[in-house]
Order: structure tokens, then C-alpha cells, then sequence
């Protein structure tokens, strides 16, 4: 007579935020596999749900809040994790129903609430044989051929408008021979793009004293952002660099991009130029010396393209300063940039500066930017067309169309390649494209 083996709970997860929340997300789902677990895809078939929230802006926390009571309604066994876990009290206050909380990055917690809440059935087949993927890789929440690579949590800056210290605490970094086996992994499993995340990338090994570690086939590599990154470039993967502090040693990365081992992309949180407003953020405060930087990088890799985010009313930004700004950005000419308006985050040191700017006068100054930045955006596209550019693709029809993302583009953020009479695309391959069009953020070809 055959055995029946029980069935084992199933989890659910909403996952909000940043890329480096997602990686948690997937640490965590695959933690809980290889326990026993299995996933559900939607609220009623869950035996319990995680939800990993975002507590950066007011905005993401309404955000998450409305995630939980969504969760509670349709499912009723909820457990919450993410940054927003160092406000357990006022989740339980408003949602006492919720079945635990923990913090940012406690990965152990929260499998333990699991545990607690949907205990997997003993079973003497299944209990010594923990359930993995037949490949060892981990659970991901991205397609395939990219991935998310953390190399470190939490970040030393004490900027006036930013919590994340709060939340994840000081920097603490991975030892570069953990990550570049991960990546090794990865790529071996279909990885064609790692997108490295943390906090603050350039501060990468800071913590470590910028340490040699052994490497498995020999040789050594230090927990240095220039080091990683060129042994990152040699595992056959593109390698995009994410939230990267304009420190001075990021000079040294641009040689790699040069040479091709490292996309020539950067995401450079730049915030602001007036100097008055950088210093009240507590920023570098050089703006003059950012913009003879990135002609040294563009002299270096002609091709580089700069990602920036920026906050428009800030408190104390005057007219002027805005218009300081928007005169910087018509000389920076950066390929994508993202705005965002001040909003007073509870714990921020940003909130009790004086100067607060009007909120009809933040709208007003946002569209501002946005329009000029699309209007470069627009002028940068165009001038593409004609070239030959290689693109990862990330879907494909079957009647020959297809989408996908140049070297210049991050994956949700940034723009798109759309592309007409494909053939037996699939995602992940790389293929040389024309470009045939463009507007304001996308482009628009055909494979070479």
C-alpha cells in the first residue's frame, strides 16, 4: 500500500520596496523551501502570507499598511516583516490580528513566526531531506536571465531626510569571496544580467578594512567595490552597478567599463546641486566638481549612462536653488533620472529644519523637472538612432515582437528596446539590434 506523505503549509508573499527588500524576500522564500514549505501564488491557497514592507517615505508606509490590511482581509493570517517592523506597535495597534512582526533583514525571525504559525507535519520521509530546487539555486522573484546581487546591508551616512540607518543600521559587508560564489552560482544557472544592490555600493568593504580573501580556484580578492566589480566582469554576466555614492575612488570603475567587464551604467543618487540645499541634506556639497567628473567618465566611456534621482522641496529650497539645480541638469545632460518630493519621514532629521516649501510649489517645481529631463531624455535617444546596440531581451511574442533593455537600461526603472520581426527570441538571449526610433524613454528597433 502506497504511503501518503502530508501535504506541507503553504506561504504567500507580497513583496514592496526596493530591489534589496526583493532580495530578502527571495532569502527568505527559499529558507522556507528548503524547510518543507511550499509557495502559493494568491491569499486563498496560503495557509499563511508574509508581507516585506517599505517604511522609506510616509507614502510607501501608507503603502505597506494598506498591503497588511489587504492581506488580513483576504487570507487572516498575516506576518509582517521589512523595515517597517521597527513600528510593530502601530502595525499591531492597527491591525491586532497580525500573527508577528520582525525587522529589516532578520531572516531567522520571521522563518521562526512561520514556523510557529503553520508548523510543517512531522513526517520521517520528508524530515531529514529538506526540500530544494534541482538546480541549488535559490528561490528567485525575478525572471531567470537577471538577478539581484547584495553585497552588503545597511549604510554610515546620517543624511537629514533618510531613516535607512534606522532601519538596517550601519554598514555591514559581505565577504567578496561569499558574493562572487553566489554570482558563480547564478550565472550557472542562467543569469545573463547581476544587478549589484546594497545601500551604498561604493562604501562596499569599508567595514572589512578592505580585507584579501582566499578564492576557491586560487588567487585573492579584496572587499573592495573595483576589485569586486572586475572579478564580478569575468563570470560572462552583464554587471550593473546600483546606488553608487559619488566617493572618489569611483573614478577607478570607470576603466572597467572602458574595458568591458563592467556595463558602463551608473546609479548615482546625486539628490540635489544648490549647494545650500546639499549641506542641508547633509551631501557632498561640490557640484562643480560632480559635473568635471562626469566629463572625465564620459571622456573614459563614451557610452556611459548616469542615473540620478533628485528631491524637489527640500526645506529651506528657495527659487533659486531650484533653478540651480535645473541649470546643473541642462549642462549634466544625465541619461535617466527619477525625482521624488520631500516628504517628512517620522525620525528624520530633515523634519525640523525650517524653510518648508509649499506643497503646490513641490508639484510645481517636480514638473519642471521632469519635463526638462525628458526633453534631454528624448534629445539622448535620438541621437541613437542609426547605432547598433546590443540588448538583452526580456519578453518575446509569438508574432514577432519583442522588448528588451540596452547596456544604458536597468530593468523597471529605466527604458525599453521595443523590437519588431524577431524570430526565436527568448529571455535572456543578447542580440544586435538597429535602432530604427526613439521618444522620450524607449527605443525602437530591428535584430541586425
Amino acid at each position: 500500500m502506497a504511503t501518503t506523505l502530508p501535504s506541507p503549509p503553504k506561504v504567500g508573499m507580497v513583496s514592496l520596496g526596493c530591489p534589496k527588500n526583493l532580495v530578502d524576500s527571495e532569502r527568505i522564500l527559499t529558507k522556507l523551501r528548503a524547510d518543507g514549505y511550499q509557495m502559493s501564488p494568491d491569499y486563498a491557497g496560503a495557509d499563511v502570507v508574509l508581507v516585506n514592507t517599505c517604511g522609506f517615505l510616509d507614502s510607501a508606509k501608507e503603502e505597506s499598511l494598506e498591503a497588511i490590511g489587504e492581506a488580513i482581509a483576504e487570507n487572516g493570517r498575516v506576518i509582517v516583516t521589512g523595515c517597517m517592523g521597527k513600528e510593530a506597535e502601530l502595525i499591531q495597534a492597527r491591525f491586532p490580528q497580525v500573527l508577528a512582526v520582525t525587522g529589516a533583514h532578520q531572516y531567522e525571525q520571521v522563518v521562526g513566526a512561520v514556523h510557529d504559525a503553520a508548523p510543517v507535519p512531522p513526517s520521517a520521509y520528508l524530515d531529514l531531506v529538506p526540500q530544494a530546487r534541482d538546480d541549488g539555486r535559490d528561490l528567485k522573484l525575478t525572471p531567470r536571465h537577471y538577478s539581484y546581487l547584495k553585497i552588503s546591508e545597511g549604510c554610515n551616512h546620517r543624511c537629514s531626510f533618510c531613516i535607512i540607518p534606522a532601519l538596517r543600521g550601519d554598514l555591514v559587508s559581505r565577504r567578496p569571496d561569499a558574493i562572487l560564489r553566489e554570482a558563480e552560482k547564478l550565472v550557472a544557472a542562467g543569469t545573463r544580467e547581476l544587478l549589484v544592490i546594497s545601500q551604498d555600493t561604493s562604501a562596499y568593504g569599508l567595514d572589512l578594512r578592505h580585507a584579501a580573501y582566499p578564492l576557491k580556484g586560487g588567487g585573492e580578492v579584496r572587499a573592495d567595490m573595483t576589485d569586486l566589480a572586475r572579478n564580478l566582469g569575468q563570470l560572462g554576466a552583464w554587471v550593473r552597478l546600483h546606488y553608487v555614492y559619488p566617493y572618489p575612488h569611483v573614478d577607478r570603475v570607470i576603466p572597467l567599463m572602458a574595458e568591458g567587464l563592467v556595463l558602463p551604467y551608473l546609479d548615482i543618487p546625486f539628490q540635489h546641486a544648490s549647494p545650500p540645499v546639499l549641506r542641508a541634506m547633509k551631501r557632498p556639497a561640490n557640484d562643480a566638481k560632480a559635473l568635471d567628473r562626469i566629463r572625465g567618465w564620459r571622456a573614459i566611456a563614451p557610452d556611459i549612462a548616469i542615473r540620478s534621482t533628485f528631491v524637489v522641496g527640500f526645506p529651506g529650497e528657495t527659487e533659486d536653488d531650484f533653478r540651480y539645480l535645473m541649470d546643473w541638469l541642462e549642462e549634466a545632460r544625465l541619461d535617466r533620472v527619477g525625482a521624488f518630493r520631500f516628504e517628512p519621514v517620522e525620525g528624520a532629521a530633515a523634519n525640523t529644519l525650517p524653510g518648508a516649501v509649499p506643497e503646490e510649489v513641490k508639484e510645481e517645481r517636480y514638473a519642471r523637472l521632469m519635463a526638462l529631463t525628458a526633453r534631454i531624455s528624448a534629445e539622448k535617444l535620438a541621437a541613437k538612432v542609426g547605432r547598433t546596440l546590443d540588448v538583452i531581451i526580456d519578453a518575446a511574442d509569438a508574432v514577432g515582437g519583442a522588448s528588451g533593455r540596452s547596456m544604458a537600461d536597468a530593468p523597471e526603472i529605466d527604458g525599453e528596446v521595443l523590437l519588431r520581426d524577431t524570430s526565436g527570441l527568448q529571455p535572456g538571449n543578447v542580440v544586435r539590434v538597429l535602432i530604427e526610433d526613439a521618444d522620450e524613454h524607449d527605443l525602437f528597433g530591428v535584430p541586425a
